[in-house]
């Protein structure tokens, strides 16, 4: 099957292999099959380098700021520079895709971010940003490419795949926060080799996608004269934007939470290393939540209760750590962990959902994650700013909070079973 001129198509009737198939003969079952199994290994893998690269600075943040005599505000802009590199270049990615084709924008992803980590070796503060700003901006195309291709890919597995990738995202948050300075320690390397160790994993997920470079999916001819074209309207489209809303609440939540968490646990008296384990714990139930939710929609529970719970879930754990910081701190995390995991994974499901084919789902989310981590990185320094006039961490808790209501309220509109407006 060959693909539109945008790499962006409506669902196909089926993939083919054109190594084990004519042009025009449809697939051999386990040809479609060990296709559909190497897609899938390749985007958890490229959903795997979506977060490492940048979340192993928090443990090195210290270090960094010793050796290279940064301040402290511009340390905080190697974490906050990605986040606006996620929104600000988050409406280039659909006109990638529908240029170079989606399999191929996604390899360029890959190629950033190795780029990006290689840069950071070089003995040079200016490079050190450079290589930020080159890595978030191959995640963020990478943001808003993935769920296009899971909606055009896995039709009849959307939850499934949906889980696997927020999961994947997590669970490599997980991994460059807990083993970060751990292998730094081990092998004795300096915190720019430690951070360039990360690009090993693109390299591997560059590797594992080529194949897919050869993969093309059949569309009728309308269709494809379709996909070149932007969807137009969408702005105007309420569920549109109540898919936005709560892409932006949950992501502020997420990254205002993991900035400052441990520097609340540490002020009330946990040691410098329990509270850095704290978060490390809460992504690791994240993984839990994030590859749950989306599996039970529809089977168990709705979304939009499953929305509320999740909501529910870190009210449980931001309470708690108001209430009793230290003596509570592993169920308060596992709270959060399960309720933040399972909202990423339906802000990202909603995406897909709402969306009537490929071509709309990667302009939804690029729509929702322009706005939403634009929103998101306002967070951390807006709750920093909150504590230093308030001079507690109980006003900035009360804060997230009260934001949590909506997140429910927003999540409740993105779950209604339509999809958004657009032509």
């Amino acid at each position: 099957m060959t693909e539109g001129p945008t790499g962006i198509t409506a669902a196909p009737e089926r993939p083919v292999d054109r190594a084990a198939a004519p042009p025009g003969a449809p697939a051999p079952a386990g040809a479609a099959g060990r296709r559909a199994l190497l897609l899938g290994i390749g985007v958890i893998l490229l959903a795997l380098n979506l977060r490492p690269a940048l979340v192993a600075v928090s443990p090195l943040a210290g270090t960094i700021r010793a050796e290279s005599g940064m301040s402290a505000a511009a340390t905080s802009l190697l974490t906050a520079l990605p986040l606006l590199c996620f929104g600000l270049l988050a409406p280039l990615a659909p006109r990638l895709g529908r240029r170079f084709g989606m399999e191929r924008s996604l390899l360029g992803t890959m190629a950033l971010i190795c780029l990006g980590t290689g840069l950071r070796l070089l003995d040079s503060v200016v490079a050190l940003f450079a290589g930020t700003v080159v890595i978030g901006a191959g995640i963020a195309v990478a943001n808003v490419l993935l769920p296009g291709l899971i909606k055009r890919d896995f039709p009849a597995k959307a939850g499934l795949m949906t889980g696997l990738y927020s999961m994947s995202l997590f669970g490599g948050a997980a991994l460059a926060a807990g083993v970060t300075v751990p292998v730094q320690q081990a092998a004795g390397l300096s915190w720019r080799a430690t951070l360039a160790c990360w690009g090993a994993l693109a390299v591997v997920a560059l590797l594992v996608w080529l194949p897919q470079l050869r993969s093309r999916t059949r569309v009728p001819a309308a269709a494809a004269r379709e996909a070149a074209h932007p969807v137009r309207g969408l702005w105007l489209s309420p569920l549109a934007w109540q898919v936005t809303g709560f892409m932006g609440l949950q992501s502020l939540s997420y990254y205002a939470a993991a900035a400052w968490l441990p520097t609340m646990l540490k002020d009330a008296g946990m040691g410098v290393g329990d509270a850095g384990w704290m978060l490390s714990f809460s992504s690791l139930l994240g993984i839990a939540g994030s590859f749950l939710a989306p599996v039970v929609v529809g089977r168990r529970l709705p979304a939009g209760v499953l929305a509320a719970l999740g909501a529910a879930l870190c009210a449980a754990g931001f309470a708690g750590v108001l209430v009793a910081p230290v003596g509570g701190a592993y169920l308060w995390m596992a709270l959060l962990g399960l309720g933040q995991g399972a909202a990423i994974s339906l802000a990202l499901l909603f995406i897909v959902q709402r969306a009537p084919d490929a071509r709309h789902t990667a302009q939804l989310s690029s729509m929702a994650q322009c706005f939403g981590y634009i929103l998101a990185a306002t967070g951390p320094a807006v709750l920093g700013a909150v504590h230093d006039a308030s001079g507690t961490w109980t006003v900035p808790l009360a804060v997230l909070l009260v934001l949590l209501l909506p997140q429910i309220a927003t999540g409740l509109g993105a779950a209604r079973p339509r999809h958004v407006a657009g032509r």
